[in-house]
């Protein structure tokens, strides 16, 4: 059934991906409607999630950032798909790209470099401008394989077209160390939930969390500065990309430090623009292990 599904939902993907972005949106604002208003998607998660991230709010702004999330989400899953068929240029039109001379600056050092970004945005667009930028880092993703080998080569195709290459989840620790002699940039979204065991605690939103900690260990161990993306959406269909340092020189930090300062980073950005992370995710499922001594 695998395959078969897969063909039979190949037209529509495409047929969407070829939609110029008005009729996009307009069939968001049907999607929109469908799976928030009539079925209640993850309503319940969405809305418990925001408010323990955000106990100051009223019940009215709780709402209101609900309703924004709704429609960012659906524009995001249809904006991706349409990067299936969108050109270069259409890319650079569509997402602007600050701080990037940072960015040439480390490939002309042949420093190569971590980045660090959290499920905010639109992470896959951000990922084909990069690419589209020429004289920087070549850009590694980490992605985890899907179990449908069609669907998967689809996924990978759309994510590589633009130049990006990717790491599977498994083989990222060997495949950098493989590559420490190239001049790379190596992507990391660090806001999903990791084994409770194995993570690092710390407070964020207003609540105890579990983070991964491979971003900071693999940037000590090789010595790669982090760098922090931020990708905010000035108006529908349009984002804006802007690069930061946030760790020069990694080996010379305390254990945890690294993890905290690019966790607070994206805290900050879900603060400032609520409605542009992915609230869907139940991430706080995990509770901290109880150390028996």
């Amino acid at each position: 059934m695998g395959a078969l599904g897969y063909y039979l939902a190949l037209p529509f993907i495409y047929g969407i991906a070829l939609l110029p972005f008005p009729l996009l949106y307009l069939l968001s604002d049907g999607v929109r409607f469908v799976l928030f208003t009539v079925v209640g998607y993850r309503k319940s998660v969405v809305l418990t999630n925001l408010r323990n991230s955000f106990p100051q709010k009223s019940e009215a702004e709780i709402q209101g950032i609900a309703r924004n999330f709704y429609q960012w989400f659906c524009d995001l899953t249809l904006e991706t798909l349409k990067t299936l068929t969108l050109k270069p240029e259409e890319v650079r039109q569509r997402v602007s790209f600050e701080g990037v001379d940072i960015l040439r600056g480390y490939a002309e050092r042949n420093q190569s470099i971590i980045i660090v970004l959290g499920h905010f945005g639109n992470w896959e667009l951000a990922g084909a401008r990069y690419s589209a930028e020429p004289g920087l880092p070549q850009l590694y993703v980490i992605y985890h394989p899907l179990q449908n080998k069609w669907f998967d080569g689809l996924v990978h195709h759309m994510r590589t077209r633009h130049g990006t290459k990717l790491y599977t989840m498994r083989e990222t620790s060997k495949a950098m160390l493989r590559d420490r002699h190239l001049n790379t940039a190596t992507a990391f979204i660090a806001d999903q939930t990791p084994s409770p065991e194995r993570a690092y605690w710390m407070e964020f939103l207003h609540q105890d969390t579990p983070v991964f900690q491979g971003t900071e260990a693999l940037s000590k161990k090789l010595g790669y500065p982090v760098i922090y993306i931020s990708i905010q959406r000035p108006r529908r269909g349009y984002y804006r990309m802007v690069v930061e340092t946030l760790v020069a020189h990694p080996r010379n930090t305390p254990d945890g430090e690294i993890t905290q300062i690019h966790t607070k980073r994206l805290e900050r950005d879900i603060v400032n623009y609520p409605d542009l992370w992915l609230w869907t995710h139940r991430r706080w499922k995990h509770k901290r292990p109880v150390i028996v001594t």
